[in-house]
């Protein structure tokens, strides 16, 4: 096997459509929506038969960094959603290697390499030694079931909240046109103001919307109370999976519970729609305290732990990052 950076997109695109473990995070479509945002930076490797050419692998993740002058050096990180992804007839071997040489092209400029699994990645990453398992989980919601069954499946008190907010006259409007991203992203803002966790650029979101929603790879959606916006929810489309994205509530709109109805909806239009699964894209680790876990908990999921794989390039840039990143929710999260 040969290792490379230049890819057939349309190989690419085939090798993760036809993968057992094949998702919108690994997709070409997704890299380009990185390549398109402020302080997003693409980093792909095909792992390909030397004779023929034919790929038989990839591993697309994102080099992150913040939109902070003092820390932005220092934030700089490798986060690989759902892969790598390699074919079955990869050896041991060739996946090593694969991954060390992906770990070459970061490891002078990134602190740390984050791979967040969406499927069980422990036969891959059995014979890669360097990267340490911890755990994380998540839920996902089977949308084959007849919609009664998802509906007796969901907590009381959260069917409470849906029926309030509907009974408040909640609406979910679908956004069509990227005139209504800001106002997606308003949401988002201060969401993630109130936790104190840094956002990505709006630049993500309008590239998503010009790259992904035309080929049916991305709904996002809007909770609306009389004249105003008050949730907003963005969701990831590919074969036959929905991923949950972001999420914001405006701050004053908690008790018409919007981000209930708007979860709520996207699960009966996936199931309308042929989806089979609703992935919540993840609920942080099971023993530190995590709100957001309990919020998707309560729609009646099940739980998995397939955890993320990590590899620290740098022990001193990682100390940096950790407290580069406290200081940001100590001090700076209130300026971005």
């Amino acid at each position: 096997m040969i290792f490379s950076t230049e890819i057939d997109e349309k190989a690419w695109h085939h090798l993760v459509y036809h993968h057992p473990q094949g998702n919108i995070h690994q997709s070409p479509q997704i890299s380009r929506v990185y390549r398109q945002t402020k302080n997003y930076q693409p980093c792909v490797l095909g792992m390909l038969e030397e004779r023929s050419g034919e790929i038989k692998g990839i591993v697309s993740g994102v080099i992150i960094s913040e939109n902070l002058k003092m820390f932005s050096s220092l934030s700089r990180r490798v986060i690989v959603y759902g892969g790598p992804l390699v074919s079955p007839d990869a050896g041991s071997r060739d996946i090593s290697g694969f991954m060390a040489a992906f770990d070459e092209m970061n490891t002078k400029t990134c602190a740390f390499s984050e791979v967040r699994n969406i499927h069980d990645m422990s036969a891959v990453f059995q014979s890669i030694s360097h990267y340490r398992f911890v755990d994380h989980l998540n839920y996902l919601i089977d949308l084959q079931q007849p919609e009664d069954a998802i509906w007796k499946k969901i907590n009381r008190q959260r069917k409470q909240n849906i029926r309030r907010a509907e009974q408040s006259g909640v609406t979910v409007e679908e956004i069509t046109h990227a005139g209504k991203i800001p106002v997606l992203y308003h949401m988002l803002e201060e969401t993630y103001r109130r936790v104190h966790v840094p956002l990505a650029d709006i630049s993500l979101f309008h590239s998503a919307f010009h790259e992904l929603v035309p080929e049916g790879f991305a709904k996002f959606l809007l909770a609306k109370y009389e004249d105003r916006y008050v949730g907003a929810l963005a969701t990831l489309l590919y074969r036959d999976t929905i991923y949950g994205w972001y999420a914001g509530i405006a701050d004053d709109a908690s008790t018409l519970y919007p981000v209930s109805l708007l979860v709520w909806h996207i699960l009966r239009w996936g199931r309308e729609n042929g989806y089979r699964t609703f992935d919540f894209g993840g609920a942080g680790h099971p023993k530190i305290p995590y709100g957001v876990r309990e919020f998707k908990k309560r729609f009646g999921g099940e739980q998995v732990n397939y955890g993320r794989y990590i590899h620290v390039y740098s022990p001193l840039r990682m100390k940096f990052f950790q407290a580069g990143f406290r200081l940001y929710q100590k001090f700076f999260h209130h300026i971005l």
